[in-house]
């Protein structure tokens, strides 16, 4: 899940370079989850109606029809009136054929293979289309927050993923304090759409469309059973979906993010949070008119058929269970593994302290006794780098590591991101968190250079070699530094390394969940027939 380096909470483009932080509350996912449709505002009575972005149809809610995840979006994207952009090509994994079906329902190709390109075909009306635009956000989550700001203020406020996690408010919306933005308005005069290619030409189809696959869609080394959706997105590209079960999805998740070898335990507590994640977060994408991503934006997915059987048995055995506060699913945060420390909520993204996600040190008896938190010095942070015998999880291969940063290499991190460049003469930490995780660091130019502050998970968006922010900086010479540190992910929540090592000493799936989100409990969803089964409602 959870790319470990996607989530900072940049309030000034691009990703984390900030001199000010803004913490927003969490929302609850319950107030969220069913989206709002695309805002609409009248300007003045009787003159024309301006959208903030191409309208695209929601899609059901998470726990009444199966998920809709994107196995490939931005399809199309870079067709002109002169060439179509990448093609799409479908293949069947057997020797039966695809159907496809247009929006009217009418079949329109069966085949083994089909191919799809793209055309820019005349709207009938042009539409006007103005919005003010925060961000690039490093991710969802931060993208979120800001948009919950706005929507306080009674603004219909719609996260977007055109490339990078932006934030879409009505061009007439009052602006928030302390976060830049840019206005974007343009006449729209055509509209994308989907050409299936066959031996005398093109044909022309009207979308959304929908695809079966009786014998499963052969799709990046793996096979999925579907069906499918192919559909227009809010950015004037296509997006390929899987309507997925709920748990069949899992057998799709869970093996690749925590392993299939796993003990039982560490598979069930993961089932658990996989199933917690996906319906806490099934409005991430509703702009576009899905849920969720198959990448790590939100949690890997491949071909279910993979899952081995201990994956299945995990599955099942907690089937229908998420972890709740307060009665509402929680944002069920996990990485890779911790260092032997938990972080709290706080210190990776900017938001309001949870009590279920807190700082606290991961290990035996005498682990936790010989561990002072806060750590806010480099010292402290040091001496829990030195050591590993009682911590939990020691087994992870960056449960400490190092890198070395030349100024050079520094300087061209910077460029990629985005960011002012110079030589970089000196780094240095500016505030850690209770965990002794890097809050901000600093990073000074030769001369007349601009310094860059570096916050939060934009430390990691921007030096993408570190595998998380509990560290400490070495310098080498004038122009080299080490950066000594432990721990793989943003380190909020269950540490799956700590849960491997957890079960293999006996644990249950109940108590390692206990153990690193306490305070929750263990509730069961009932999900609709059709969220079970794949049946359309």
């Amino acid at each position: 899940m959870l790319n470990p380096v996607a989530a900072d909470v940049s309030l000034t483009p691009p990703f984390g370079w900030l001199k000010c932080r803004v913490v927003v509350p969490l929302a609850l996912v319950s107030a969220i989850a069913c989206g709002c449709r695309a805002q609409e505002a009248t300007l003045e009575s009787g003159s024309p109606v301006v959208v903030t972005h191409r309208s695209v149809p929601l899609p059901p809610k998470a726990n009444q029809a199966p998920l809709w995840v994107a196995l490939d979006d931005h399809l199309g994207r870079g067709t002109t009136t002169q060439r179509s952009g990448p093609l799409l090509t479908l293949n069947s994994a057997g020797q039966q054929s695809l159907r496809m079906r247009d929006g009217s329902g009418a079949e329109v190709a069966e085949a083994r293979s089909l191919r799809l390109s793209w055309r820019l075909a005349p709207l009938a009306e042009p539409v006007d289309i103005a919005r003010q635009i925060a961000g690039p956000f490093a991710s969802f989550e931060s993208a979120e927050r800001i948009a919950n700001r706005w929507r306080n203020q009674g603004v219909v406020a719609r996260v977007a993923h055109p490339g990078d996690w932006e934030v879409w408010a009505p061009i007439d919306a009052e602006p928030l304090e302390g976060v830049p933005v840019r206005r974007w308005m343009r006449t729209v005069k055509t509209e994308m759409k989907a050409v299936l290619e066959g031996p005398s030409g093109g044909r022309t189809l009207t979308g959304p469309l929908m695809l079966e696959a009786p014998n499963g869609l052969l799709w990046q080394g793996g096979v999925l059973r579907g069906p499918f959706r192919l559909q227009p997105d809010a950015y004037g590209s296509w997006t390929l979906l899987e309507q997925v079960p709920l748990e069949r999805y899992l057998e799709g998740v869970v093996p690749h993010e925590i392993g299939a070898g796993s003990p039982r335990a560490a598979l069930e507590a993961q089932a658990v949070l996989a199933r917690t994640w996906a319906l806490a977060n099934s409005h991430r994408f509703a702009i576009d008119g899905y849920h969720l991503c198959s990448d790590t934006q939100c949690q890997v997915y491949s071909d279910p058929r993979q899952a081995s059987a201990a994956v299945r048995q995990a599955i099942r055995a907690t089937s229908g269970q998420v972890l709740a506060w307060n009665g509402e699913p929680i944002q069920a945060w996990y990485h890779a593994s911790n260092g032997g420390v938990m972080a709290g909520g706080d210190e990776a993204w900017a938001m309001d302290s949870l009590p279920y996600v807190q700082a606290r040190a991961d290990g035996s008896e005498a682990w936790v006794n010989g561990m002072a938190l806060p750590m806010k010095d480099a010292s402290s942070v040091s001496g829990l780098l030195a050591r590993s015998e009682g911590a939990y999880g020691t087994n992870h291969p960056r449960f400490r590591w190092s890198r070395t940063y030349s100024a050079g290499q520094v300087a061209q991190a910077l460029s990629a991101a985005g960011l002012p460049s110079g030589v970089p003469s000196d780094l240095s930490v500016q505030k850690r968190g209770a965990s002794g995780r890097v809050l901000a660091l600093d990073i000074e130019m030769s001369g007349d250079g601009e310094a860059v502050l570096l916050q939060l998970d934009g430390i990691r968006r921007t030096l993408r070699r570190l595998p998380s922010t509990l560290f400490v900086i070495e310098t080498l010479g004038p122009d080299r530094w080490r950066f000594n540190g432990g721990g793989f992910g943003h380190g909020v929540g269950l540490s799956q390394a700590g849960a491997i090592d957890l079960a293999a000493r006996g644990w249950s799936f109940e108590r390692i969940l206990s153990h690193y989100y306490p305070g929750t409990t263990l509730t069961s969803v009932q999900p609709s027939a059709s969220s079970v089964t794949g049946q359309a409602p």
